[in-house]
C-alpha cells in the first residue's frame, strides 16, 4: 500500500523581481521520517522552507498535506496545519523560563482568567519527558542559563508540545560541540519515531548520513534528486551538491529534477 506523504510539493516555482529562486521543485516528506533538505548556499533551501512555512507565497506549483493541495497564506495557515520551523536563532527569550517560552503566545488561562501556570509547567514536562530528554534541570531554569543544545531542545519540545505534523529544524547543530550534537541528533530521531515528519537543513554531511531517512538536494533553485539516504553515499550526495547530478546515480541535471530513486 502506498503511503501518502505528509507533504508534498509539486513544481513550486519562486521568483523575486529578475531573480528566479525555485523551479519545479518537487519534494515529499513522510511521517515517522527524517528528510535532510541539503545544498550549497544560494541552492534555494531558504526560500523552500520559507514557502513551506507561509512566509513567502509560491508563485506555481502545489502544497499538498495529507494528500489535499492547500493554499498557504501567511506563517498563521502553515501553523494551522501542523508547521513548525525551528530556526537556527531559535527566536527564544533569555529572560524568560523555559515553561514562559514554551508557551509564549499560546498561554493556557484559567477559570479566573489567570495564568494557569501548574497546567503550563505540567505540560511542558510532558513535552520534556515524551523526548526523553535528561539534559534539562528544571523546567522553571531561565532560557539564559541554558546551553546550545538545551536551547536546541527547548525549541525542538514545543513542536511536541503543540502536536506539529510537519517541524523544519534549520542547521541544528551549527553552533554545537561534539557532544551537545549527538544530543540534539537523538532528539531529532525520536521526534521522527513519534509520527512527525522532520525536515532538517543541514550543511552537515556527518549529521545528514546519520539521522536522514531521505535526502533531498537543491542544486541552483532545482532539485537535482531525492534520493533514500541507505542507497547513496557521502560523495555521491556531495556530488549532487556542487554539480547537480552524480556520474555513479547516472543522473544528469535535466533527468535528475524531482528525480526520486
Amino acid at each position: 500500500m502506498t503511503t501518502i506523504p505528509t507533504l508534498e510539493l509539486r513544481g513550486i516555482d519562486k521568483s523575486f523581481g529578475p531573480v528566479h529562486v525555485l523551479s519545479s521543485v518537487n519534494f515529499t516528506a513522510n511521517a515517522g521520517e527524517v528528510t535532510a533538505l541539503v545544498g550549497d548556499n544560494g541552492a534555494g533551501k531558504t526560500t523552500l522552507v520559507k514557502c513551506i512555512g507561509g512566509i513567502h507565497r509560491a508563485d506555481a506549483g502545489e502544497l499538498i498535506f495529507d494528500g489535499t493541495p492547500r493554499s498557504i497564506n501567511g506563517p498563521r495557515d502553515a501553523a494551522l496545519l501542523g508547521v513548525e520551523i525551528v530556526y537556527q536563532d531559535l527566536a527564544l527569550c533569555d529572560n524568560l523560563d523555559i515553561v514562559d517560552n514554551m508557551f509564549l503566545g499560546r498561554e493556557e488561562v484559567s477559570r479566573l482568567h489567570t495564568l494557569d501556570e501548574n497546567s503550563m509547567e505540567n505540560l511542558a514536562q510532558k513535552a520534556l519527558v515524551s523526548l526523553s530528554v535528561r539534559t534539562v534541570r528544571s523546567v522553571r531554569q531561565l532560557v539564559a542559563s541554558l546551553s546550545g543544545g538545551q536551547r536546541q531542545t527547548v525549541a525542538i519540545a514545543k513542536s511536541v508540545l503543540w502536536k506539529s505534523k510537519i517541524v523544519i529544524l534549520d542547521e541544528p547543530t551549527a553552533a554545537l560541540g561534539v557532544a551537545q550534537t549527538e544530543q540534539v541528533l537523538d532528539l531529532v530521531r525520536r521526534l521522527a519515531e513519534q509520527g512527525v515528519a522532520v525536515i532538517l537543513v543541514s550543511h552537515n554531511m556527518n549529521d545528514v548520513m546519520k539521522v536522514a531517512d531521505s535526502i533531498a538536494v537543491l542544486y541552483l533553485g532545482r532539485m537535482a534528486a531525492q534520493v533514500r539516504r541507505q542507497d547513496v553515499t557521502q560523495t555521491q550526495v556531495v556530488e549532487l551538491i556542487t554539480a547537480g547530478r552524480s556520474g555513479d546515480l547516472g543522473l544528469s541535471p535535466a533527468e535528475s529534477s524531482g528525480a526520486v530513486v
